[in-house]
This record gives C-alpha cells, structure tokens and sequence, in this order.
C-alpha cells in the first residue's frame, strides 16, 4: 500500500506495510556535497515536481569497510552516489502529532549509514514515535579542518538534518517541538558536540547517548597535526585547494594509512590527541561552530532545559580485543604503562586488580579502556548535566553478554544497537548476537526509549551526583547505585 507525504521540496510517495507503518527513504535534506560544494556548509536540497518515489534506500556517504574481524560483527551496507546527504522517516500515523527519534549513527567519524538494515525503525515506530535515520559527511569530508574553509561540516549536516525535521516532520505525524535525537558511539559523541553548538539549539528537546560522550574532540593543534599527516599521506600540499583536487576514492586510502599508523605508532608528538583515541577525524573545537570543549560548554549549562539519558555496554572495549585474540596477548608489564597514558593513577590499577580477582591483564586492560574511553565520560556528562537540575539526567549500563567467541565477547560496544531496534533476529547479526538474544531484554530496552522521547522519563531513577542512579539493562533490568564505585572513584579529578 503507497503512502503520500508533502515537504516543502515536493511530494514523496512511501510505502505502508501490514504492520500499519509507512515507510519514506532517500529524502534529501541539503543537496550533494560534491564538484563546487564540497567542503563547505550544507546547502539547501533541490525541488521537485509530482511524487517523488521514496520506497529504496538512497547513497551512503564514501567510506571503505571495517577490516575483519569487526566487517562480519558489525555489517554494513554502502550504496554509490552523490546524493547521499538523505534521510529515511518510519511512522505509524502520518496524521497524529507524536514524539520523534532521530538516529545518528556511529563509525568513528568514517563509517556507517542512517539506512542499514540494523537501523529499520518499524520496531520503534510502533511504539508510537516518528523514527529519522540520516547520513552526514564522514572522515576528511565532514572533520578534516581546514584553513579558511567551514570546519565540522559532518556536525553542520546534522543540525541541517534536524532543520529539515523541524521544517518537516509534521506531514509524517510527529511533533517539531518534541524530538529527541538518540545515537551510538560516534553519533552520541556528535550529540554532545551539537549541546554545544549554537545552530544546533532549539532543534531537539531531549537526547540519548549510547556509547559516546562529551571527551572526544579535537582541539586545533591536533586537527593541525591530523591535516599534516593527510597531506603527507596523500603526497600535496596541506591547503584546501590541494586536498580538494584529490579524488575522494584517494582520500578514503589515505584516510585508512591515517588509522592504520597512529595505530602503529600513537605518538603524541605527532598525533596530538589522536594518540590516545586513535581516531583521526571527529569535531574539531574550532572556536566558530563548536566554540568550546562540549563537556566545559554542558557545566557551563548549554544543555540546560535538555532530557539526557546516557550509558555505556559493561565491556566495551571487549570488541575491539576478544575478536582478535589481543585479549590474551596484553602482558603483566603494560598495565602500568596503559594507565599513565590514560591518566589514571598508579593506585588506580590496584583499585581495578581488587575488585577483578582472577582478571587476566588484558580484561584488566580492556576495563581500564573501556572506562577511559566511555563510561568515565558517560558519568562526567551526567553529572555536567545534573547539577543544573534543569532538564532531568539518566544514565544507564548495559550488561547482556554476547555469546561470541565462547562469551568473551561480552557486553562489548555496539551490541545494544540490535536491541534498540528491534532487530535481534536478523541473520547478518547472528555473530555478534547469537541464536537467542533475550525478546524481554529488546522489548523493555525499546520501551523505554520510546518512554523517553515521548515524556523524558525512561522509567527509573533520576541520575544525581549524590546516588548515581544506573539502570542496569541485561536479562534482569534494575537500578543499582553508583555501580563500581571504587573504580570510578579512582578517575576522580582527572578528565
């Protein structure tokens, strides 16, 4: 059965299926950041004339895929064009006024699209919400800073996705005035750069961060560094002009030697702060679009009237170890050294050896990193966000351990995803979820987001300082306070 929306560029005719749901892909919000408009701001998307056929899914943004083993755990789908600043809407009654989720996918500021299979938002849409999946420029074409030219261009086609909702989303059955914005790891990292950045303000009402916070930017000495490295890596001039005359096939090899040498070797002299997170490109605090550090910006109350709901997997960094045997090959004497390059004090380790009895040192490794890297900042926002008291603060921690490879996989990064979605069971997330992921777990999970967008209360506890309420989502969800407490303790007073 067709469906038939009007926005302001023209008609889009869906399709509706037997659920009740219609569905709208490939919708253009800014028009195709290629020729003479790449790397400058999103530009206005072109009109139309009678109906404008939205049932596939439209480019995604250039990108290379995950190197094994992350490509068969975290699978993706890329589809060639120019025309891949688009968007797709899912909603259950294009006549009602109904809360929206806008997703912002993840993949280190180089990866991922608004319309992979995993995203499919008819789950949520159920639930009663208006769903958006968006692509936004990746790697060199979103972040890379460059002199005299617009900088973060990957957060600027975020808030014009989000101009184009609030422009737009009444003729799909949601409510401009009442969208949330929810994304995963790179995407909850963008979040918390958009609370701090002016254009972005009043265009979302609450937000949830899974797997991402307000710690990793850029600041300009590093995005100096980054746009060096690129240069030379490339063989040109580190000048937009220069950079900008390379094919973008060309950038995306060069992107990958980026990755693949501060990897090798994570010098901060040469990397600045890509040596500690190892990821090349992601916003920049540039001073004009995002003008300070988000976390400074969230203390300083540029969140404040703003629902946050924040959390972290239990191991994260378990995906990034187990699947490549790195997990058993971390040796007793680079733990001290991990800890100092993460700042974390010597008694520090000895908090985290206490309290992991049996631990071998690369689970200790893994806990100390994914500590660092996500759930420490997850705390620091709430807590950024909290002392306001204006706009409610959430937190939580998902826990469901994967059952891959012999469950040392665990509750690693990104297997919340599937159950956010809906989408335990499709066959392309059988490695990473196994054959019987927990129904009452993804249903519990879905209804509290849906809870969320719709009244800014998830379902439990307020998050203060003081108790450090956390949900705790695995195959028995409750509220704990302040979990590890020891642990996180001991990264207090360190960024």
């Amino acid at each position: 059965m067709h469906a038939v929306v009007r926005t302001e560029q023209g008609a889009l005719r869906g399709a509706r299926g037997p659920d009740g749901v219609a569905v709208f892909r490939n919708i253009p919000y800014a028009a195709p950041p290629v020729g003479p408009l790449r790397f400058l701001p999103p530009q206005p998307p072109a009109r139309w004339a009678g109906e404008r056929e939205a049932g596939a899914a439209g480019p995604t943004a250039p990108q290379v895929p995950y190197a094994p083993p992350l490509d068969a755990l975290l699978p993706e789908t890329t589809v060639p064009g120019d025309d891949y600043l688009n968007l797709n809407v899912w909603t259950p009654d294009p006549g009602a006024r109904l809360p929206v989720l806008v997703w912002l996918h993840g993949g280190a500021f180089t990866n991922g699209s608004g319309s992979l299979p995993m995203y499919d938002g008819h789950a949520l849409a159920r639930e009663g919400v208006v769903v958006v999946t968006l692509n936004y420029r990746l790697g060199a074409e979103g972040f890379l800073d460059l002199p005299g030219v617009t900088p973060n261009r990957g957060l600027l086609d975020q808030v014009a996705a989000l101009t184009w909702v609030r422009d737009n989303i009444a003729g799909f059955g949601g409510a401009c005035d009442n969208v949330t914005l929810f994304g995963q790891s790179a995407g909850a990292m963008s979040i918390a750069a958009l609370l701090a950045v002016p254009p972005a303000r009043g265009l979302f009402r609450r937000a949830i961060l899974q797997s991402g916070a307000a710690h990793h930017t850029h600041g300009r000495p590093t995005a100096d560094l980054v746009r060096a490295r690129l240069a030379e890596a490339l063989g040109v001039e580190p000048t937009p002009g220069a950079i900008g005359a390379v094919p973008v096939e060309a950038l995306l090899a060069a992107q990958q030697q980026l990755r693949a040498a501060v990897t090798a070797q994570p010098d901060p002299e040469r990397w600045g702060e890509v040596a500690l997170n190892l990821m090349p490109f992601e916003p920049v605090v540039d001073g004009e679009i995002l003008r300070q550090d988000p976390l400074a910006a969230v203390r300083a109350g540029s969140a404040a009237g703003i629902d946050l709901l924040i959390g972290t997997t239990t191991e994260e960094f378990h995906l990034y170890l187990a699947p490549t045997a790195l997990l058993d090959a971390v040796p007793e004497a680079a733990l001290p050294h991990l800890a100092a390059r993460y700042g974390l004090p010597r008694e520090g380790l000895a908090v985290y050896r206490a309290g992991r009895p049996g631990a071998s040192p690369g689970e200790l490794a893994a806990a100390v990193a994914t500590d660092w890297f996500y759930r420490i900042p997850a705390v620091r926002l709430a807590e950024a966000h909290a002392r306001h008291r204006s706009g409610a603060t959430y937190l939580y921690e998902f826990g469901w351990p994967s059952p891959a490879f012999d469950g040392r996989l665990g509750a690693c990064h990104a297997v919340e995803v599937p159950f956010v979605f809906g989408a335990l069971h499709r066959p392309e997330l059988a490695p990473l979820l196994g054959d019987a992921p927990p129904q009452h777990l993804a249903d519990a999970v879905r209804t509290a987001w849906a809870s969320f967008a719709a009244t800014g209360d998830p379902g439990w506890t307020p998050y203060r300082p003081g108790r450090r309420a956390t949900r705790q989502l695995d195959a028995h969800p409750r509220t704990v306070l302040d979990p590890r407490a020891a642990e996180r303790a001991a990264w207090d007073g360190r960024r």
